[in-house]
Order: structure tokens, then C-alpha cells, then sequence
């Protein structure tokens, strides 16, 4: 998303007096560090945090041991529990979620390819839940993915909130 696009997003956000907050696993604090590169976005963002281990999904967003035993730490359930807790921690009206594989070495299986990752979104009372699997580099893939995520917060924007 250019730097345009993105002042374009959080204007919006403003305008509609909107909050938002993320939980970042893969992204490790990139997409709340693009998104105060647009002006007003302090307006905006409430918080951010990485958890990028399992044990502080479970201590700052009460994910589950079991479902991180059963599911991986790289999986929608895990994803969907992460935006529940963020949703109690700060909030916000817009809550974003991310987990997955932006390298080797995790629970990459031929279903779920390193670049698999999943996005959670809970807003007004409903839950969207977004999986994409992305090529490239951890970088590419880390980029790839907050670009994602920045598209699919316009597409809530434009669906839910434009009436």
C-alpha cells in the first residue's frame, strides 16, 4: 500500500471515529510500525502487541495451551483466540490478529507451506477470518502480509462502516 493509500486508511479510521489495535505474531510489530508512517494515525491506533512466543499468546491474550497443543501456534483457531483476547486488552473497535509462516522451522506441513498465514478481524460484533499463503522471502512474506492486512482493513471499511 503506498503512503498515499495508507493516509487515505487512517484518515477514514478518523473521520468515522474508529480505533484500531493488532496482535502481531509473524509480523513482529510491522504492521502497527507502517501504519504510524500515515499522519493522524495516533488518532487511530490504541496498541500493539507481539506475541511472537507461544507463552505470551497464553499470558497476554489468554490463548488457550490446548488449542495451541492441538491446532499449532501458526493456525486460524489460534489466530481467532488471539483477536478475542486483544478485544478485552485494549478494546479497540477495529481488533487485527496475525499469525503464520514467514519462515522455516514452525509447523509447516505441504498444507500449510511456509507463507500460510492468518488474519482475524473482529469489528461491531462480527468475526472475519482470512488465510493467504504468500511467496518469497521471511521479509517478502512479513511485507506481503501487512499489505494484506491493510487491504482487507479498507475492504471493512468500504463494506461495513460506508452506509
Amino acid at each position: 500500500m503506498t503512503q498515499t493509500e495508507l493516509t487515505e486508511l487512517v484518515t477514514t479510521l478518523r473521520d468515522k471515529k474508529l480505533t484500531l489495535a493488532f496482535a502481531e505474531s509473524c509480523t513482529a510489530g510491522l504492521v502497527a510500525s507502517e501504519l504510524v508512517k500515515a499522519k493522524g494515525s495516533s488518532d487511530v491506533l490504541k496498541g500493539s502487541v507481539v506475541v511472537y512466543q507461544p507463552e505470551v499468546k497464553i499470558k497476554l491474550l489468554n490463548v488457550r495451551k490446548q488449542t495451541l497443543d492441538l491446532y499449532t501456534a501458526e493456525s486460524q483457531q489460534v489466530t481467532n483466540e488471539m483477536v478475542m483476547g486483544l478485544k478485552k486488552l485494549l478494546d479497540a473497535d477495529i481488533n487485527v490478529a496475525v499469525t503464520g509462516l514467514a519462515g522455516g522451522g514452525g509447523s509447516e506441513t505441504e498444507e500449510k507451506p511456509v507463507g500460510t498465514v492468518f488474519v482475524s478481524m473482529l469489528y461491531d460484533g462480527k468475526a472475519e477470518e482470512f488465510r493467504e499463503v504468500f511467496d518469497g522471502n521471511t521479509q517478502a512474506i512479513r511485507k506481503k502480509t501487512v499489505d494484506y492486512i491493510f487491504e482487507k482493513l479498507k475492504g471493512v471499511l468500504e463494506q461495513h462502516y460506508d452506509r
